[in-house]
């Protein structure tokens, strides 16, 4: 079948009430990416002449996912049921000849899969196609019944099921190839007689049936792909069937990842060969590792680019940040919002870094803020250095040149600038800019007061015993005078 005979509509108009959720089904997410963009991303290398999606609930953020892709949206306003969507997606499909129809929430299936579908189809000369799936446990599903020469006599709903029909596992995956010419007059004669008042595909299938067309299924070799996503339990259920398939790929590849079940890798991450995940690790959204590194337990890395040779210690969080050839970080170390590690650089214990730059070299090992700051090459960081960069109303940079040595437990007050080859004394609150290869020192002056503290004890002790207070004596009082009469 050529490109230019065929489009591919998918249904995602639906709300999906049974996820008993604010947001529309197809922009529910498994691994890391939204469902409806897990179903356009196995059309695309299919070669069809145009992408169209029927929407619907929350149109514009469905629209706003799938046009990156160059997906035309229809909106299906109100929403009247699948065989309704595709009359919706009439005037987009125009003369082509066949329609390769997919709901939006089918994440599992391989464009590979959908193929077999289209080529199916056009060798049969069929009107129908059905992509269908035999399933241990097929329940919820409509069966497919079939002719004795193989073609496809009916789909049966689960609840018009008769008693010999139950033991049937070949279920319909509700995705389909159409000869349209054959569709159209279908759809145009469907009435909405169910309790939805809805126009469903399903009745357009036992029309062209009635007509004497021929309806065939083509059976996925995974049943796995068919699965569908109508409640919380099975987008869990796909998630982790898409999260395996990522995690064998890489290791296929040549990544070596312990106890690969413990370890979430999402779809859109790239990890080259020789790196080792350690067991309970996250690697999330876009990120992008390199060769030979070390990314060991409880890390969690998001959107964020990593050279090769970087160890990440144990429980450390990269988020959105840059590291360089042969950066480390962790344990309990945290990156965010634009932090970059240029070669070399090391941050270590409890070190939280943001909309940071730091040179070749730099050390920061210990219990340290850095945010919003330029950090020249071979400078160090001791422990407890806070760029103090919020003043309440700005984010203000603090620049450290190269070769400066920040003692332990310095604050430095942006905006400031320290220059080249630089110290800065322990402890110091550091206000003002201080020029290269000078000292910076800036606390109050030691006091020290000999056997203070001895007496400060003493004084201490002695409040801390009981007084012994004597009690008063008691003076016995005078015998009263008896009155005598006169």
């Amino acid at each position: 079948m050529a490109s230019s005979d065929f489009i591919v509509v998918i249904l995602a108009a639906g709300k999906g009430t049974r996820l008993r959720s604010d947001r529309a089904k197809v922009l529910h997410r498994a691994a890391g990416r939204s469902l409806v963009e897990h179903a356009v991303r196995a059309c695309r290398p299919l070669g069809a002449r145009a992408v169209v999606a029927v929407v619907g609930h929350q149109a514009a953020q469905v629209t706003a996912i799938v046009e990156p892709f160059g997906v035309r949206s229809v909106v299906q306003q109100p929403q009247r049921g699948t065989g309704h969507a595709m009359l919706v997606a009439r005037k987009a499909a125009g003369r082509t000849r066949y329609a390769l129809v997919l709901p939006g929430d089918a994440p599992l299936v391989r464009a590979e899969t959908l193929r077999g579908l289209v080529r199916a189809h056009a060798d049969g000369n069929a009107a129908a196609t059905i992509l269908s799936a035999n399933l241990a446990d097929p329940t919820g599903y409509g069966r497919i019944m079939r002719k004795s020469d193989g073609s496809v006599a009916a789909i049966v709903e689960q609840s018009a099921l008769l008693d010999d029909q139950r033991g049937i596992t070949e279920i319909n995956s509700s995705i389909y190839c159409f000869t349209l010419e054959k569709l159209w007059p279908c759809l145009g004669q469907l009435r909405p007689a169910n309790v939805h008042r809805e126009l469903y595909l399903t009745d357009a299938i036992a029309l062209l049936n009635q007509k004497g067309e021929t309806v065939l299924a083509h059976v996925a070799g995974d049943s796995q792909e068919v699965l569908g996503c109508n409640t919380r339990a099975e987008i869990a259920a796909a998630d982790e069937i898409l999260l395996r398939r990522k995690r064998d790929a890489l290791m296929d590849a040549g990544v070596t990842i312990y106890q690969p079940d413990s370890v979430r890798i999402e779809a859109d991450v790239e990890i080259d060969c020789d790196t080792v995940i350690e067991p309970a690790v996250q690697v999330l959204g876009k990120t992008r590792i390199g060769a030979n590194c070390l990314i060991r337990t409880g890390s969690v890395i998001a959107d964020s680019v990593l050279g090769d040779g970087v160890t990440v210690k144990p429980y450390s969080i990269i988020t959105a940040s840059r590291l360089a050839k042969g950066a480390t970080v962790g344990p309990f170390a945290h990156l965010r919002d634009g932090a970059e590690l240029k070669p070399g650089a090391r941050v270590g214990n409890y070190v939280e870094v943001k909309k940071s730059t730091l040179a070749e070299g730099v050390k920061a090992m210990h219990l340290s803020y850095i945010g919003d700051a330029k950090i020249g090459a071979d400078t160090n960081v001791g422990a407890g250095t806070i760029t103090c960069n919020y003043d309440g109303v700005r984010k203000n940079p603090t620049t450290i040149g190269k070769r400066v040595f920040v003692g332990s437990n310095t604050a430095l007050v942006a905006p400031v600038k320290v220059g080249d080859g630089a110290y800065i004394a322990a402890g110091s609150t550091i206000t003002e800019n201080v020029p290269a290869d000078a000292l910076g020192i800036a606390r109050g002056h030691q006091e020290t007061k000999p056997g203070w503290a001895r007496a400060r004890r003493r004084e201490l002790a002695a409040a801390a015993k009981p007084s012994r207070k004597r009690k008063p004596r008691r003076t016995p009082r005078p015998a009263k005078r008896s009155k005598k009469r006169r």
